[in-house]
């Protein structure tokens, strides 16, 4: 069996995959970012090689753990752990001690590589980031919407609405596992966007502005959100720390005060843990100039040009 994604699968391994490809309607395009493909499968525990792809793709691992090798470089993802895998011929595999179950979106147009900015990546090598539930939530309607409507532009706006609720839910903007948060929830969230995550609002605080009690506003968030409150605003620091970092030349320092985290070990050691590298480390990768998404087709362009 070979996918998308997936290579031809070495004997005496099992895999279950399934996947779409989506014919974007004129609006999709006029757009500059859609979804090319997306899918999802499951492995046993082995080792699977990846193909090159023109697209940036976006990984994510629903459930077990998996290790990632790209280009000599090991990335360990568990159970909600996303990455984006640049686009090109680059050595990729993945090994697994488990049964995993990850989910996969293809992204395609001349915006691709802003909407991958957007969501915390870099452009040229995968690195490890938190999935929030709402986005894998989201994740799943794509590939079931995808695999239905396969080949065709059936869906094209369904898709794209699924999408930027993708990377709004990543910036922290009111999206729910379900349509809309609820106004007291949306309020907090609101609350912890408008001073860009510099406050660190106690749990008894955030319940406060809720106006519900504390154990109360403690479930309702996670039920609606997806998970607790602390980590969602933890998530919210490190994605905006992020941008500070790549986008304004921010030194560590000022980024960790930005975040609310005035002692730069701390904010380190906290970044570090989310999103798998140090603030300075992801400094550096980030000025790297960014490598071109069509590596694969132009290769293949410049081999029928050599056969001719």
């Amino acid at each position: 069996m070979s996918t998308y994604l997936l290579n031809e699968i070495p004997e005496k391994l099992n895999a279950l995959a399934v996947e779409g490809f989506h014919k974007p309607g004129s609006l999709t395009l006029a757009s500059g970012a859609w979804i090319h493909a997306a899918g999802s499968f499951v492995l046993e525990a082995g080792v699977y090689p990846l193909k090159a792809h023109d697209q940036w793709v976006w990984l994510a691992v629903e459930k077990g753990n998996i290790l990632l090798r790209w280009e000599g470089q090991e990335l360990p993802l568990d159970t909600g752990s996303t990455c984006f895998l640049p686009g090109g011929f680059k050595a990729c595999e993945i090994t697994c001690e488990e049964d995993v179950r990850c989910l996969w979106i293809a992204l395609e147009g001349p915006l691709s590589p802003l909407v991958v900015r957007k969501m915390g990546a870099l452009l040229h090598q995968p690195l490890r980031q938190g999935g929030l539930p709402s986005q894998l939530y989201l994740a799943e309607q794509i590939v079931q919407v995808i695999v239905r409507h396969t080949g065709t532009a059936d869906a094209t706006y369904q898709l794209q609405h699924l999408l930027y609720g993708m990377i709004a839910s990543h910036w922290g903007q009111p999206v729910a596992m379900d349509a809309m948060l609820s106004h007291e929830i949306a309020k907090v969230v609101d609350t912890l966007r408008a001073n860009q995550y510099k406050d660190n609002l106690s749990l008894a605080e955030m319940a406060a502005i809720s106006r519900m009690p504390m154990e109360t506003f403690r479930k309702r968030f996670v039920a609606e959100v997806g998970m607790p409150p602390l980590s969602y605003v933890l998530h919210c620091k490190m994605e905006r720390a992020k941008e500070l970092l790549r986008d304004q030349n921010c030194s560590v320092r000022e980024a960790g005060a930005a975040v609310g985290m005035q002692d730069p070990y701390h904010f380190s050691k906290q970044f570090k843990h989310i999103v798998g590298i140090s603030p300075s480390a992801f400094m550096k990768q980030a000025s790297v100039p960014s490598a071109t998404i069509r590596g694969v087709t132009g290769k293949k362009k410049r081999r029928r040009r050599t056969e001719g």
